[in-house]
C-alpha cells in the first residue's frame, strides 16, 4: 500500500485518518464512483448535479466556459459532493483553456522558444490561478512529450520542442507556477506522444525507443518529474514495445496493450522502476487507441487490474461503472485493488486540502481572470518567441512606403481549424493599420477559368505577396499539413519569383515542408491579436525577431533551407 506521508501526497496524520475514515464508510458502488473523471457536456447546472447524485463521480471536466458560470456550478457540485470533487481543465496554454475569458498566454512551444524558463513558469501560474478562481483544482498539464516526429499532427505546438533537456526543463518550471496556486498537475502523456505520426484520439500510436533510449530521453523527463512531485500521471494510448517485452518477453505483437490499459507500463515501469506512487489516470476513454484494445466489459476492469487509479471520460458512464462493479463483485478486480485505487484518489484530495475547504472558488475571481498583468506577460512572451527561421532574399523590413500593396492569402482559415475566419480579419486589421493596402486572396471560391493568371499583371499589381497559414495541430485529424485551397491549388505560392514573398505560420512550425520555395518565412507558435500585430511590427522592422526555434522547422528536408 502507498506511503501517503511520503512523495507526492506528504499527508500529515489527520489527513491520512480522513482518507481512511472516508474510506472505511463508503460502498463499493461509492467507491467504483471514484475512480470516474467525467466530462460534464450539459450547459445546464442540474444535470451535472444530478449525475453526481446518481453516479457520485470522483471528478470532472467541462470545456471552457464564461466564469460567472462555472464558479456557481462548481460552488453548486462541491455544497452537494459528499467528497469532494476533482476538478480538472486543459491549463496547457493558459486560463483560457478553463474560462473563454481567461489569458490565452502561449502555447508550450511558444514558451520554449522565448529560451527563458521563466515563461514556462509564468504559463503555469497564471493558468493556475485563472482556473483556480473558478474552482479548477487538477491542471492537466505540463505535456511532457517530446515533438520527435514533425509530421505528428497532436504533439507540435502542445510541446516544449524536440530537446529532452528543455522539455525537462519547461515542465519543471510549469509545475512551479501551478504549486503556487494549490493546483494539482497531470504530466503527459506517459510512455510519450511525438515518436509517431499518428493521433491516438485515432489510433493507439507507438512510441517505438528501445529501453535505452527511452531511458535517457522519455524516461529521463518523467522521473525528474515524479520526483519533483507531480502528483497525477495520465496514461497515453501509446504502445511501447519495448518496455512491455521488457517486463514480459513473452508478449505477442497481439498483446502489447497501450500504457492506459497496459500492467506491464503502469506497474512495472511507471510505478515499479520510476518509482511513481501518486494517480495514474487515463487519457480519455472515448478515444479510439483506447476503445479498440478490446471488448469494453473487459477494458474497464483491465485498466484498473493494470494499475490505473481513474477513468477519464468514458463512452457510457452507467455502463462503464456497471462494468467495474460487476468486475468487484465477480473478483476479476479485487477489494484491495478497488481500495488501493480509491485510496491515491482520496489522497490527492486531501493533499489539496479538498476535505478541509469551506469555499472552492474565489469571491475576487473576476479580478485573477485576464488581468493586465498577466495580459501584459503574455505579450512580451509573444514578443520573445516569435521567430525569424529564414530571409534568403534578404526581404525584411517589409514596408508601407516600399511594399504598400500586398496580396494576402490566409490558409486554413476555415473550419475544422482552430480560429476560423477571426484569424483572417485580425491579419487584415492589423495590416491596414499599419499602413498597408491589402488584396485578400478567394481560395474558397477560385475557378478553373480564373486559374489562367497573367504573371506580369500579378507582378505589376503587388509590391508583396504574404501568406499566413492558420494551420494548427489539433486532436481527430490525420494531418496537420498545409492543403493549397482552389483550382488546381491556386493558392499556393506560384508567383515567389515574380513577386516578394513571405509567409507566417502562427501555428504548425514545420509549414514550410509543403512551401519549401518561400524564401522568407516566420514562426509564432500561437495564435491571438496581439500575436498578429506583434509580427506585423516585426515584419516592418519596428521590432527585433528574438525567438530560438525549438524544433527543426526545416524537417531535416532537402532544400527547405534556401
Amino acid at each position: 500500500m502507498t506511503d501517503l506521508s511520503k512523495t507526492p501526497f506528504h499527508l500529515g496524520k489527520t489527513q491520512q485518518e480522513w482518507v481512511k475514515k472516508t474510506l472505511g464508510q463508503m460502498s463499493v458502488e461509492e467507491k467504483a464512483g471514484q475512480l470516474f473523471l467525467v466530462i460534464g457536456q450539459s450547459d445546464h447546472d442540474e444535470d451535472i448535479l444530478d449525475m453526481y447524485r446518481e453516479f457520485q463521480f470522483g471528478g470532472i471536466m467541462y470545456r471552457p466556459d464564461r466564469a460567472d458560470k462555472l464558479k456557481n456550478r462548481n460552488d453548486k457540485l462541491q455544497a452537494l459532493a459528499k467528497i469532494p470533487v476533482l476538478i480538472a481543465a486543459n491549463l496547457e496554454a493558459g486560463g483560457s483553456g478553463a474560462v473563454l475569458e481567461g489569458t490565452n498566454f502561449a502555447s508550450q512551444l511558444e514558451a520554449a522558444a522565448t529560451g527563458d524558463v521563466r515563461q514556462a513558469y509564468h504559463l503555469g501560474d497564471i493558468s493556475a490561478r485563472e482556473g483556480s478562481a473558478v474552482g479548477v483544482n487538477l491542471a492537466f498539464a505540463p505535456v511532457c512529450d517530446i515533438d520527435r516526429n514533425w509530421r505528428n499532427p497532436i504533439t507540435n505546438t502542445r510541446t516544449y520542442g524536440s530537446d529532452p533537456e528543455i522539455v525537462l526543463s519547461m515542465c519543471e518550471a510549469y509545475m512551479d507556477g501551478a504549486a503556487k496556486n494549490g493546483v494539482a498537475v497531470s504530466i503527459k502523456h506517459f510512455p510519450g506522444d511525438g515518436c509517431d505520426e499518428r493521433d491516438q484520439h485515432l489510433v493507439a500510436s507507438v512510441n517505438d525507443l528501445s529501453c535505452e533510449e527511452w531511458d535517457a530521453t522519455y524516461g529521463k523527463i518523467y522521473k525528474s518529474l515524479i520526483e519533483k512531485g507531480a502528483q497525477t500521471v495520465m496514461a497515453g494510448h501509446i504502445l511501447q514495445p519495448a518496455y512491455s517485452r521488457n517486463f514480459s518477453p513473452e508478449l505477442t505483437e497481439e498483446q502489447i496493450l497501450p500504457a492506459s490499459c497496459s500492467k506491464e507500463l503502469v506497474q512495472g515501469l511507471l510505478r515499479g522502476k520510476l518509482g511513481f506512487q501518486g494517480v495514474v489516470l487515463t487519457d480519455a476513454a472515448n478515444m479510439l487507441g483506447y476503445c479498440t484494445a478490446m471488448k469494453r466489459r473487459d477494458l474497464i476492469p483491465t485498466t484498473i487490474n493494470a494499475g490505473v487509479d481513474m477513468i477519464l471520460f468514458g463512452k457510457n458512464l452507467a455502463e462503464d461503472l456497471s462494468y467495474l462493479i460487476d468486475a468487484v463483485r465477480t473478483g476479476v478486480v479485487s477489494v484491495e485493488r478497488l481500495d488501493e485505487a480509491v485510496t491515491r484518489v482520496l489522497a490527492l484530495k486531501a493533499s489539496l486540502g479538498l476535505h478541509e475547504k469551506k469555499h472552492f472558488t474565489a469571491d475576487n475571481y473576476r479580478g485573477l481572470i485576464a488581468a493586465p498583468e498577466s495580459l501584459r506577460l503574455a505579450a512580451e512572451c509573444a514578443d520573445q518567441a516569435i521567430t525569424l527561421v529564414k530571409d534568403t532574399q534578404n526581404l525584411l523590413p517589409v514596408t508601407p512606403k516600399k511594399h504598400r500593396r500586398v496580396w494576402l492569402h490566409v490558409n486554413g482559415d476555415k473550419p475544422g481549424f482552430t480560429g476560423g475566419s477571426r484569424c483572417r480579419e485580425m491579419v487584415i486589421r492589423a495590416l491596414q493599420k499599419a499602413g498597408f493596402e491589402v488584396d485578400v486572396y478567394d481560395a474558397e471560391h477560385t475557378t478553373m477559368e480564373e486559374t489562367v493568371v497573367s504573371t506580369e499583371e500579378i507582378a505589376k499589381k503587388y509590391d508583396v505577396i504574404m501568406y499566413f497559414s492558420n494551420i494548427i495541430n489539433a486532436s481527430y485529424q490525420t494531418t496537420a499539413r498545409i492543403q493549397w485551397q482552389g483550382a488546381v491549388a491556386q493558392e499556393g505560392p506560384y508567383f515567389v519569383k515574380e513577386v516578394p514573398t513571405l509567409m507566417v505560420s502562427l501555428g504548425n512550425p514545420y509549414g514550410f515542408a509543403d512551401a519549401p520555395m518561400i524564401p522568407t518565412i516566420i514562426n509564432t507558435y500561437h495564435v491571438s491579436q496581439t500575436i498578429i500585430d506583434m509580427v506585423v511590427e516585426k515584419i516592418m522592422g519596428r521590432s527585433p525577431f528574438k525567438g530560438i526555434s525549438p524544433v527543426d522547422p526545416f524537417c531535416g528536408m532537402f532544400g527547405t533551407t534556401l
